[in-house]
């Protein structure tokens, strides 16, 4: 396991007066990689458009790898972070949960990974699984399964299930960059369709009025929802911590095209992040209510695992000026940690700060007369789909 630099147990005091992009150039002159953090840094050309600064080896590996400079410039000829797509050979694409603090029990996640490249996103710990980095490969590193329709088809037909809502995009978004070409996600959709089978939807990406065609016709039998995570107004923000999803303009006309083609909707301020996108949350509200949305929800910043160095690693390079005033908020709310994911609290947090954010948004949500109605999905047209004979794809 690589170790926790100790940079980031006692960070650096910048002149709080310097602006953060200046602080991120004399990080890199002073360390060649812009960050170091994590002693994993890469150098800025290498990871353009990426969220993270970093790719330090996984928790389960036994060597940590690093690249360094051998004083022959050979770290510029490394070559820069590009979006590589392998086949997820899985043989189940259904996955069960019994978290008492979720309203689902089951979800899909067609590709592992993501290109969106959320700094702060909490499935990045799952890329260590594979043998990958949770920093720069999680965003760049990606898994497919092309065979996920077919899957999913035969399990909704397996003798003994019982339909219930099934969320997508829980964990990695199904509707990243490489949907566009893959499709995994729209013939997703025609599965449901068929079998009259209910699903919730979560997103950054204003892809997902490719499918207002589907999602409009199962919206009429009370089989669909869509909700889209809007985490700030500040497209300079966005681009910062989530590099490659839609801009936030984009996710705004996409909840109201959504809306205007009676599929329910809903906004996340998922993460809430203290003193980063806190103040946004009555102006995002206000904007989603324009848009059409009928329901909203929140969380707040969750720092699991890796995700805790990477987050703070960003934080230094982009608002050093903020990073003590940002992290003893987390902790204040996380029971002195930087991090609890005790079932109950791990959402929304506890203690002060965290009551006054639950505050603020309900009574902005009272405001705009969000949440008082709910789109409740159905089971009652469900249908097995018939065992077909077809062969899953080898590659």
């Amino acid at each position: 396991m690589a170790r926790p630099s100790a940079a980031l147990r006692h960070p650096p005091a910048p002149v709080p007066s310097a602006p953060a992009g200046d602080f991120a150039r004399q990080a890199q002159d002073r360390s060649q990689d812009q960050s170091g953090l994590l002693g994993a840094g890469v150098e800025r050309q290498r990871r353009r458009g990426r969220g993270t600064l970093s790719n330090a080896s996984g928790r389960y590996e036994s060597v940590a790898r690093i690249a360094f400079d051998d004083g022959w410039q050979s770290l510029d000829e490394l070559p820069p972070f590009k979006t590589s797509v392998q086949v997820d050979a899985t043989r189940k694409v259904i996955t069960r949960n019994e978290s008492p603090d979720i309203s689902f029990d089951r979800s899909i996640n067609p590709y592992r990974g993501c290109e969106h490249g959320c700094v702060y996103c909490f499935a990045r710990p799952t890329h260590a699984y594979l043998g990958l980095s949770p920093g720069l490969d999680f965003e760049s590193k990606l898994f497919m399964k092309p065979d996920a329709p077919l899957l999913l088809e035969r399990e909704l037909a397996a003798p003994g299930y019982t339909p219930r809502t099934i969320a997508i995009g829980t964990n990695t978004d199904p509707y990243q960059p490489i949907e566009k070409q893959y499709e995994i996600m729209r013939r997703i959709l025609e599965v449901l369709e068929r079998a009259g089978h209910p699903v919730g939807i979560v997103t950054k990406s204003a892809l997902v009025t490719r499918d207002i065609d589907i999602l409009s016709r199962m919206a009429k039998r009370n089989l669909a929802k869509v909700a889209i995570s809007v985490t700030t107004l500040d497209g300079k923000l966005a681009r910062t911590m989530e590099p490659r999803a839609s801009t936030p303009a984009k996710r705004l006309d996409a909840l109201r095209q959504l809306s205007d083609a009676g599929i329910p909707t809903a906004a996340m301020i998922a993460p809430v992040i203290p003193a980063i996108n806190d103040a946004d949350i009555e102006r995002i509200l206000d904007a989603v209510a324009l848009a059409g949305v009928k329901s909203a929800g929140y969380v707040m910043l969750r720092l699991p695992l890796e995700v805790r160095d990477l987050f703070k690693e960003w934080l230094i390079a982009n608002y050093p000026d903020r990073f003590r005033h940002v992290m003893k908020l987390v902790r204040e709310m996380r029971g002195g940690k930087d991090y609890d994911s005790t079932w109950g609290k791990r959402q929304t947090g506890e203690g002060p700060y965290a009551w006054l954010i639950g505050r603020r948004f309900e009574a902005a949500c009272e405001r705009l007369g969000l949440n008082r109605e709910r789109a409740k999905l159905t089971t009652e047209h469900f249908q097995k789909p018939a065992k077909g004979s077809e062969q899953l794809s080898l590659f």
